[in-house]
């Protein structure tokens, strides 16, 4: 039962996002640039449901849909559709040519915010 509401509340996620990106307007207010930003959108929120349709861990669902919608607040707030950069703490990086530590690989992605989790494996 509740793998099935899961499923519905992700279902709804992406229509919310589809109807979003059909409302959004660039702050520039050019159309060459809202019609980027809208295509972004839709592109975006296509991919990353394609690339987690298979996750069945509830709780991992349950992340995804959290990112999802703050990645709509976070784009209402700052009007702007782009994820956030993210501030990578000074001791988290190995020194050049050194191999990531797994006390650096576990600061990394503590320091990970929520809105960037699926970005785990995209390059």
């Amino acid at each position: 039962m509740r793998l099935w509401a899961l499923k519905q509340e992700v279902l709804g996620l992406y229509r919310r996002i589809l109807r979003f990106s059909k409302t959004w307007e660039a702050l520039s207010g050019h159309l060459v640039d809202t019609v980027e930003e809208q295509k972004y959108i839709k592109n975006e929120a296509a991919k990353l449901f394609r690339k987690n349709k298979k996750i069945e861990d509830l709780e991992l669902v349950e992340q995804h849909i959290k990112e999802g919608e703050a990645r709509m607040q976070l784009a209402l707030h700052y009007k702007n559709p782009y994820p956030r950069p993210v501030n990578i703490p000074q001791n988290a990086l190995p020194p050049r040519g050194k191999k990531l530590k797994k006390a650096q690989k576990r600061i990394l992605d503590q320091a990970k915010p929520l809105y960037l989790k699926s970005y785990d494996d995209i390059t």
